[in-house]
């Protein structure tokens, strides 16, 4: 009789662990392919796939974009909807919301950028700690 009951008690107790990991894939159903690390890293990421979030709140507010890189603090924290963009260093492309096809690299490159597609840009700072002359 008691072995019946812990059988039934492990049976239970599987099917309830995998009914609650079901439950909590729900919302991230249709995202593939992402890649986050930092405490905040595509946290409101629903169907966006392909993307990588390296970084405290990197890409924090992505929704649907995807092919994203977010590489240091905040990087493209403010993205919604931008596709194919690449943010490198704390607070690049900060403020990127829809935009896509962007490249910033350094600290803060691209910060006010919201909307403006395809643009390149490497942060002076970057630029000089490479030992560029003018």
């Amino acid at each position: 009789m008691f072995s019946h009951s812990t059988n039934m008690a492990s049976l239970f107790s599987v099917l309830m662990a995998t009914l609650i990991f079901s439950m909590s894939l729900a919302g991230v159903a249709w995202a593939q392919g992402n890649t986050s690390f930092g405490t905040g890293a595509l946290q409101n990421n629903t169907a966006g796939s392909f993307n990588t979030a390296i970084g405290l709140n990197a890409l924090f507010s992505n929704s649907i974009g995807d092919f994203n890189t977010a590489s240091g603090g905040q990087a493209l924290v403010s993205n919604t909807t931008g596709d194919q963009n690449t943010a490198t260093e704390v607070n690049a492309l900060f403020s990127n919301t829809t935009a896509s096809f962007n490249t910033a690299s350094g600290v803060s490159a691209l910060l006010s950028n919201t909307t403006g597609p395809k643009l390149m840009f490497v942060c002076w700072e970057s630029v000089q700690r490479y030992g560029y002359r003018q």
